[in-house]
Order: structure tokens, then sequence, then C-alpha cells
């Protein structure tokens, strides 16, 4: 027994004393991972630490108000804005905060990119009426709670191998997209899709500048504007500009867009294709009534950017010219309103006040017959000169022309002169319009990355309909307006967009 005591006693300050001695060697340290600067795709990238993967973060902060709209994106055109009484805001403000993330890794296919942008967004809420029909008025306001606010997703991509995978700018749009020279959102004239819209798109490279694109986009979101069923036109809807019931089936094939650019030090050229599957809904309330044929429509666009302009270092002209066929949202862009019902003075006795009232479509039909196909054509352009490194000045115009042909015609006048008196007849009535915008924007920039810009923008609706024709609307409470005897007259609309943005 002694002796077994006395072997584990050793072993155990053998035990002790090989440990002390462990201790006091010197111990490797885990290697620090730093942070190290990834040259490889310009400033602001970084490795990742531990992998091959450099990412960029950025984005920006911005303030904005908007004078005589009650949107930010558009003028006066619509709804409440449109109806230009108290119901609307004279003003509308908005913040918003912008991230984007940006990742890129070399590899044996070249470059594995992924990108995202969201923005978190406040924007001040609007009036609209309740639809009561009571003696007294009631409205309610639309604005969000106290922390309120939206999220939008702008960009959600993958690239690779030449690929493009996800939500990003349409292969259709030129690289300004509705951005000529400006702020404001309610230019036609070209492709948007400025906020992203889903694709599967193939770029290929050939050197000295040239590159080609083919796409499969989704249509449904951002690139359908109206197919009207005529013959489900109510006079409420009459009112406001929607010639018909919009009968838009589902998804049944996506557009498909086709693009060639060329990318000089002299500035870009560009020409893009996109054909847009018109696929309708039902004649009437189930699926007995029948549909028309599916109709496929088309746009094509030209845009051109010039630089190094004589006029001063930095200047630019970016301009673009559209033709579409059942295919409007080529022409105009996701951002806008589809259809218009804008309200001013009158001077013609028996006449409440004065209306301009049009509608876009891609295609209008009746029941029993086929589609027929919408055309538009428009162009855009802006100039900006830089006065010097912290001012600069833009000036900017856009023009779109709507066209219904003769069966077309035939279907709405028929609804609009039954369901709103129009007092010119099937003689008086033409649903084709046009529409412009023009403006000036000034922006400062007092240091790197912070702007302040004030843009002024002059909206124009140019309707068709005989002069000195009438209508007689309904009431609508939703806009205050009482039913009454109203001069069909062209309108326009005066809007000042005041930002503030510091970019990071």
């Amino acid at each position: 027994m002694e002796l077994t005591k006395c072997l584990v006693l050793g072993s155990a300050v053998m035990f002790v004393g090989a440990s002390a001695q462990a201790a006091d060697l010197p111990v490797k340290a885990k290697a620090v991972e730093y942070v190290k600067i990834c040259s490889l795709y310009g400033a602001g990238f970084y490795y990742i630490p531990g992998t091959d993967t450099c990412i960029k973060l950025g984005g920006y902060v911005r303030a904005e108000v908007g004078l005589n709209t009650n949107a930010l994106h558009d003028t006066t055109n619509t709804g409440v804005a449109g109806a230009q009484n108290r119901l609307r805001n004279y003003y509308t403000t908005k913040a918003r905060e912008d991230l984007n993330i940006d990742t890129r890794t070399a590899t044996e296919y070249g470059v594995l990119r992924t990108f995202f942008d969201g923005a978190l967004t406040w924007t001040s809420g609007g009036y609209a009426g309740t639809g009561t029909t009571a003696v007294n008025g009631s409205t309610a306001y639309s604005g969000a709670g106290v922390a309120g606010g939206t999220l939008g997703v702008y960009y959600a991509f993958i690239q690779f191998a030449g690929f493009t995978m996800g939500k990003a700018v349409s292969q259709f749009s030129s690289p300004w997209v509705n951005y000529p020279a400006n702020n404001f959102d309610g230019l036609p004239g070209a492709g948007g899709s400025v906020t992203g819209v889903n694709q599967f798109s193939y770029t290929a490279e050939f050197g000295q500048g040239i590159t080609a694109a083919i796409s499969a986009q989704d249509q449904v979101q951002y690139n359908t504007t109206n197919i009207w069923n005529v013959s489900g036109a109510t006079v409420a809807g009459l009112a406001t500009g929607a010639y018909g019931a919009n009968d838009i089936g589902g998804a049944w094939s996506p557009d498909l867009v086709a693009m060639v650019r060329v990318d000089q030090a002299w500035g870009l050229f560009q020409a893009s294709v996109a054909a847009h599957d018109n696929h309708a809904a039902y004649y009437g309330a189930d699926e007995t009534t029948g549909h028309p044929d599916d109709k496929w429509g088309w746009a094509a666009q030209l845009a051109l950017s010039i630089k190094n302009l004589p006029t001063g270092a930095g200047d630019t002209i970016n301009m673009s010219g559209v033709y579409t066929n059942g295919a409007s949202r080529y022409n105009f862009q996701d951002l806008m309103t589809t259809t218009y019902a804008m309200y001013g003075g009158t001077g013609l006795a028996g006449a409440y006040q004065s209306v301009g009232l049009a509608g876009l479509s891609d295609s209008v039909f009746v029941a029993g017959s086929g589609q027929q196909l919408t055309t538009t054509y428009g162009v855009q352009g802006g100039y900006t000169h830089n006065w010097n490194p912290y001012w600069n000045t833009g000036i900017y115009g856009a023009w779109a022309a709507v066209r219904y042909n003769g069966t077309a015609k035939g279907y709405i006048c028929g609804a609009f002169v039954a369901g709103l008196a129009l007092s010119s007849g099937v003689a008086g009535c033409n649903p084709d319009f046009n529409y412009g915008v023009v403006g000036v924007i000034t922006r400062w920039t007092p240091v790197k990355n912070l702007t302040f810009s004030a843009d002024l923008a002059y909206s124009m609706l140019d309707q068709k309909y005989a002069s000195g024709s009438t209508v007689t609307l309904p009431l609508q409470s939703a806009i205050a307006k009482p039913g009454a005897v109203y001069e069909l007259k062209d309108q326009n609309a005066l809007t000042l967009l005041i930002r503030a943005q510091r970019t990071w």
C-alpha cells in the first residue's frame, strides 16, 4: 500500500512539473486578419477578410420637397393632384436612405459580381376623399404613422460569365434611363425601369467599346400599361381617363429585348428593340365568355450621348427617340401615370370648370373582337453645362404622342359619347393625345458628394377632343368634384422639386 501511494504521488508531481514547464514555452499566436484595399475594381473596394472577394459599400441620404404636386415622381395630372383643389398637397416631402452592396470575385470565367441596392423611404401622405355621399364632406389622410415608411428593393442581381440574373435596369434603357439632365421623374420619350426589372440577360463584349445584349424580362409589373376591354367601361372610369376595364391576363411570356451599344470617349450610341406579348383576360365575368387572341407588340429606341463639348469641361448632351406599337411602357416609362384627369378654369358659358381627359393603353378591344394595338412615339433630351466645379445647369425636354387606330377610336368613342354625353358627338371625339415636359435644373455642390438642386418642370397635356366640347361628369366624391358640365380643354402644370443629397 505504501508503495502504491508513493507511485501515485510521484506521478502527480511529475505531471504538474511538466505542465508548468509547458506553460513557460512560447505559443504561436493566431494570425490577425486585416482589411486590405482591393485595387482590381476601382476605388472603394476592400477584401472581405479571409476571402478573395472584394466588397464596396455605397449609398446616399436624400431630403427633398416637391411643390405643386401630390407626389414626388410625377406632376399634378391625375387623382386629387389633378383636381387642383383643397384635397391635394401643395407640397410633398420625402427623406430617403439608400444602401448598395457590390461584391466581386475573380474566377476563371471572369468576374463574379453580386449587386444590391435598397432604399428606406419616408414620404409625407396625402388627402383623399372617402367616397361618402353625405352632406358634410369627409376625407382620409393616407400618411403612415410615426417611424413608418417603405422599403424599396431597386436592384438585386448576379453577374457571371456575361449573364445578368435578377433585378436590374432593363437592357432596353439608355444609361441615363429617364434623366437626360433632370431630377424630375415624369419624362416620357424613353424606356424606363430606373428601379430595376427582373430579367435573365446575356451581354457580349466585342472590344473597342462595343457591346450587345439579349434579355428576357418581366413584363406585367413594369412593362404593361392597360389592356382595355371597352365593353367594361364605366362612367366613373371614363371620368378619370380610363377607357375600359383593365383586362390584363396572367403573365404568359416575358418581354424579349435586344440591344447594341457603342461607348467611346466622344460619347455613346445605343439601339434597342423589345417585343411585348399582350395577353388579355376574358370578355366577361368567367372563362365561358371567351377572350381575344394574344397580340405581340414591339418597341424600338435610339439613344445618343455626346461628351467633351466645346462649351465646357464635363458638358453633356443626352437624347433618345422611341416608337412603340402595343408596348407603350417603353415610351411612357413606369414612373408615369396611364390615365390623365387634369382640371382647370374655363370661360365657356354653362361649364363648371375645364378638364383634360386622356388615357394610355397597350391595346383595346370589345367583347367578341380582337385586340387593337396602340401606337406611341416620343423623344427626350437634355443638355448639362458646368459653370465651374461647384455649379451646373441642365435644360431638358420630352414629348410623346399616343395614337389609336380607327377601330379602337370607334370602340372608345362609342363609350365616351354615351357615358359622358360628349357635346360634339362622335364627330368631335378623338382619344389621341400628346404629352410634353420642359424644365431647367441648377445644382450646387459646395463640397464633394454633397449636392443641392432645384428642378423646375412644366408639363403639358394636349388632348384632341373638338374645341369647345363639353362632357357631363358624375359626382366624384374621392376628389370632391361635383356632377356637372365640364369643358374639355388642354391642361398644364408647373412643378418645383428641391433636393439635398449626400452621396457616400
